[in-house]
């Protein structure tokens, strides 16, 4: 499988308490490869699971591998927050969207289906997604 991954996807797979952590660890048992990220990411995952270990260990085992530079992105991703500035989108989501034009064969690993329903890369392609059943 070819993913980018989001925060939500990390978080709730490291924590067995989460109500999408089933859904993650299938997800994750079907990587073949790393799924691509930012380090905006990572950091929101440490953050939120209040652990830096948990995620170095994501990235160890081969979940997980940055493929993205924000210094070599930044008039994208600019230009990316301005016409998202209603949203208030955080600065990972801007990195994915951006990924998702560099990396187009890689679905977003998502639980933030909401936001990624409107975001589009290159304007107006929908980015694909592969998140959480809808119940």
């Amino acid at each position: 499988m070819k993913g980018l991954a989001g925060t939500g996807f990390l978080v709730a797979f490291a924590n067995r308490n989460d109500e999408h952590h089933d859904w993650a660890a299938s997800v994750a048992a079907e990587v073949t490869e790393p799924l691509l990220t930012c380090e905006a990411v990572l950091a929101e995952a440490a953050f939120h699971l209040r652990s830096v270990p948990l995620v170095l260990e994501m990235i160890e085992e081969g979940l997980v591998a940055v493929a993205f530079d924000c210094r070599e992105h930044l008039p994208h991703l600019k230009q990316l927050a301005k016409r998202y500035a209603s949203r208030r989108p955080d600065f990972a989501d801007l990195c994915l969207i951006r990924m998702s034009e560099l990396y187009p064969k890689h679905s977003v690993v998502t639980i933030d289906r909401e936001d990624f329903r409107v975001y589009r890369r290159n304007g107006r392609e929908v980015i694909p997604l592969i998140s959480p059943p809808e119940v």
